[in-house]
């Protein structure tokens, strides 16, 4: 199986005998696609990082989904994570906001971009409840939802700012369920203290479901 400067970056990060291939089954489905513990549990982490700056030191160790050759591999087993194909010119079309956002990406295909409901937003606190799927890192919204189009089952994605430090390069949470949630379900607000002293938090959190066809 080839050997990608993304996985290397990964492995770095893990136990030097794991190999290409463990890492790779370890973004199975089965495995909640590398975080099958829920954001804010104990041992959960953040598995993958969909997004244009690979080099964040927030985003160093994790997968990055837009290295070409990282994605060939992927694509090799149908299990894994896929990494998602950006669509041109998507238009967003959420129940209470929209805005149109250009992507100079070429699309794939041109089967409609799923639209989205806003369920919530601008709360400062996350989603505990059913369904999870897996989480990871993003730039934007937009790139939460077209990781959310791109795995099976999602149809609902919360995205977040979970601030663990005070010099944290700051990137969005996104993470993925195959339920609707509410702000109901919005209970948790970080308030653990970190080894600097600094107290993490949320903020920001927005949940989107997705539209009925």
């Amino acid at each position: 199986m080839l050997f990608t400067s993304a996985l290397s970056r990964f492995i770095s990060h893990s136990d030097d005998s794991e190999s290409t291939e463990s890492i790779v089954a370890s973004l199975s489905a089965s495995n909640h696609h590398g975080a099958p513990f829920p954001p804010r549990s104990q041992g959960s982490r953040a598995s993958w990082y969909y997004g244009d700056d690979p080099s964040s030191a927030s985003v160093d160790g994790l997968p990055w989904l837009r290295d070409k050759d990282l994605c060939a591999v992927l694509k090799q087993s149908p299990d894994a994570i896929q990494c998602p194909t950006r669509a041109s010119k998507p238009t967003k079309t959420y129940g209470r906001r929209s805005a149109a956002v250009s992507d100079p990406t070429p699309s794939a295909s041109a089967t409609p971009t799923p639209s989205y409901t806003t369920v919530f937003s601008n709360l400062d606190a996350s989603i505990e409840g059913s369904g999870y799927i897996t989480y990871g890192l993003v730039d934007t919204n937009a790139d939460c939802e077209t990781f959310c189009n791109s795995v099976s089952n999602c149809i609902f994605f919360n995205s977040y700012y979970d601030v663990h430090g005070k010099d944290e390069s700051m990137k969005l949470t996104c993470s993925l369920y195959s339920v609707v949630h509410t702000a109901a379900d919005a209970t948790n607000k970080g308030g653990q203290t970190e080894p600097d002293g600094f107290m993490d938090y949320i903020s920001n959190s927005a949940g989107y479901a997705l539209n009925s066809s």
